[in-house]
Parts: C-alpha cells; sequence; structure tokens
C-alpha cells in the first residue's frame, strides 16, 4: 500500500507503486514500459484504468503530435503516455476530496482549465487560456489529460475531480468510454443554442461524433434529422440512432435531397463533423437564412469557404473543441436514461497489451472499425462489441 500525506488510500483496493503504461517515443512509436503510479494532488483522485477508447485525435498526437504540449512542447520522447477518453474505479483520493469514494466507477472528461484564466471564469475550460502551462515556474494548474498531462493508456492516471462523472452499475464500461464523444456532440448543439426541439438539424459526416450528434439531436427533440455520409452501413446505423433520412454522399446529389428533405429554405442547424473544404461549404449553404453551422472536426489544412453566402444570409459560425460546458454530465444523463444506445458505434474490443493493434483498425478502419476499445479486463483481441 502507498502512502503519501493526506492521500486516502483502501486496504480493499491496494495500490502499487509501479504501473506499465505505454509511452510516445518518436512520432508513431509507442513503448509499453513500467512507471511510477502517480499520486493524487488537491482536488484530485487517482483512477485505476478499466477501458479506454480511441479517439482520431489519439491518432493525430502519436502521429503528428498535436494538439498536445507536454513540458511546454511536443510530446516525443517523454514519456507521455496518451489516451484520453477513458473510465475506471477510483483508487484514491486527494487531500480534501469528498465529492467521491474510493471504489466509484467514473468516466472522465479531458480538459480541467486553469480555473483563473477569462475563459475558465465563464465555463469554457476547453478553450482555457492556460492551456498546456501546467509545469514548472508557469504552472497554471491546467490539465488535459492526454495531451497535456498523462493519459489512459495505462493502469493508473489522475484526474482533476471537476472532470469526474459516476458511472451508474447497469453501464457497461464499454459504453461509459463512450460519454465523452456523445458529450462533444452535446457541446456543440449546446453552442447552437440548445433548444433544438422541432428544429432541422443536419449532422454531414457518420463518426462516432457525427453518428452520436444525430442521436443526441434526436433526444432533444429536433426533427427532421439528417445524416449524410457515404457509408451505407454507417447511414444506416445513423437511422437507428434517430436519423429520420440519410443522404449517400457518393450518390446523390447532397444539397438538393437535403433540401427536399427540410424544405427549400434549408436546415436550421448544421453541424460539420467530416472537415473538410467540401463539407464546410455545403453547411454553409445548406443552412438558412438566421441560421447556424457548428464546426465539429478539424480540417488537416486551410479551408476556402463562400464567407460572403453566410454573412449575406446572417448565419452563424460556430467551432468546438472538445466537450465543453458539462456537456458530458449531460450526455451521461441520457445516456443512463436510455434516451439513445451510444454502443451502436462501438464497433471491436482489444486487451491494453494489443494496443497497437487496436490503433491500427482505429486508424485503417479495418473491418470498418468505428470505435475501438481497449479493455484492462478483455482477453479476446479484436472481439466485436455485443449489442
Amino acid at each position: 500500500m502507498r502512502s503519501a500525506e493526506g492521500v486516502k488510500y483502501t486496504r480493499s483496493m491496494s495500490v502499487p507503486k509501479k504501473m506499465k503504461a505505454w509511452v510516445l517515443g518518436d512520432p508513431d512509436e509507442l513503448k509499453l514500459i513500467v512507471k511510477d503510479v502517480p499520486v493524487p494532488g488537491r482536488a484530485e483522485a487517482l483512477v485505476r484504468i478499466d477501458a479506454v477508447a480511441i479517439c482520431a485525435t489519439d491518432l493525430e498526437v502519436i502521429s503528428y503530435g498535436t494538439p498536445a504540449m507536454f513540458e511546454g512542447g511536443p510530446p516525443f520522447n517523454k514519456n507521455f503516455t496518451p489516451g484520453h477518453e477513458y473510465m475506471g474505479t477510483i483508487a484514491a483520493l486527494g487531500p480534501g476530496v469528498d465529492e467521491f469514494e474510493i471504489g466509484d466507477r467514473v468516466t472522465v472528461e479531458i480538459h480541467a482549465g486553469c480555473g483563473q484564466c477569462k475563459r475558465c471564469r465563464m465555463g469554457m475550460y476547453t478553450s482555457c487560456h492556460n492551456y498546456g502551462l501546467n509545469y514548472g515556474d508557469r504552472d497554471k494548474g491546467h490539465r488535459a489529460n492526454g495531451f497535456t498531462t498523462n493519459g489512459g493508456f495505462a493502469e493508473y492516471a489522475v484526474n482533476n475531480i471537476n472532470t469526474m462523472i459516476k458511472v451508474p452499475d447497469q453501464m457497461s464500461d464499454a459504453e461509459a468510454t463512450l460519454v465523452v464523444t456523445a458529450g462533444t456532440s452535446m457541446y456543440g448543439l449546446t453552442e447552437l443554442g440548445g433548444l433544438v426541439a422541432g428544429e432541422s438539424v443536419v449532422v454531414i459526416g457518420p463518426g462516432p461524433i457525427g453518428l452520436l450528434a444525430v442521436a443526441v439531436a434526436k433526444s432533444l427533440g429536433a426533427s427532421p434529422v439528417v445524416l449524410i455520409g457515404t457509408r451505407e452501413n454507417r447511414n444506416m446505423i445513423g437511422r437507428e440512432l434517430g436519423a429520420d433520412a440519410t443522404v449517400d454522399a457518393r450518390n446523390e446529389d447532397v444539397m438538393a435531397r437535403v433540401k427536399e428533405i427540410v424544405g427549400p429554405k434549408g436546415a436550421d442547424y448544421v453541424l460539420d463533423c467530416a472537415g473538410s473544404e467540401t463539407t464546410v461549404n455545403q453547411a454553409v449553404h445548406m443552412t438558412n437564412r438566421g441560421g447556424k453551422v457548428c464546426l465539429a472536426a478539424f480540417p488537416k489544412t486551410p479551408v476556402t469557404f463562400d464567407l460572403g453566402y453566410l454573412a449575406v444570409n446572417n448565419i452563424y459560425l460556430y467551432g468546438i473543441r472538445g466537450e465543453g460546458k458539462s456537456a458530458t454530465h449531460r450526455a451521461m444523463t441520457f445516456m443512463a436514461e436510455k434516451r439513445f444506445d451510444a454502443t451502436k458505434v462501438h464497433t471491436h474490443t482489444f486487451p491494453m497489451q494489443d494496443l497497437p493493434d487496436a490503433l491500427r483498425h482505429a486508424r485503417e478502419r479495418i473491418d470498418d472499425a468505428i470505435k475501438v476499445v481497449v479493455s484492462m479486463h478483455d482477453t479476446n483481441a479484436g472481439a466485436v462489441a455485443a449489442e
């Protein structure tokens, strides 16, 4: 049993001094090593990782470093552990923490802002002005697990209590890892106004965020909800999650088909979850006057879009990052109440020792992988998610 001043442990949940963790060497180089189990500080808890979902941003960090900023710079060759969509069991509590108990199952948000900058004071902690300034003489208290501090591709991780949400007993580990994805979708709709009941919503891109955006929009009462995608099997999942109609971007005139469904004036809200020049322009041109567009994907290169059309039609443009403004808590409530079945986007499960293979499935979309989950308990590599 470990000991640290003010940190609360219990004999029923022994915490070792060392743990296995994947760390990033050079770009695209992951190594499984043994390193110290972290110790929680004030307003923190130690989480024993039970499952981690792989996000496209994890793949970006592993290959290119961005948007991670570790110890003031790129995350390579610093014993940095990526991975941010994880859940687990609280194994120890930092000094003064009484909001949770050891043994609680929790899922986590990524960001804990500094709490003192202008954006954090507004509740916009995912836009913290002190992002990455969490070491040395410029320690501002900011944390973004898997980006600016060590993440979840390990046996243990430390989380700020503001980032943790209790997991209902009936919710599986794998489903709990999807709460942050649903929270990102929820955040996008929050920024568009939140009250979408009776309004038309179009979602472009049937990736995990796009598919769960369909589910969240439908759960909030939007009508009709339209999903645009290039893969029929993913469009089918979108219909199962509540899409009133789907559009095959490869074989249909997207603009004409959308306006046929929502009306000739266009949609009230559009979420672009694809992030290409084509889809950004489609989003602008399919939105009605005074409507709103949310960009929920990161284009790889600068894009050109019809700014004049957006301005003359008084269309509002928003960008989101992550799962801000406590959207993950709202998403958890929806999922706990079975408003939608997020597990429909979970396609593969791998054991933690097979993380490189899991990442390859996610990157190359092998067997049409959508959301790949890495489990500390599952030993059946490549197992398809149970319905």
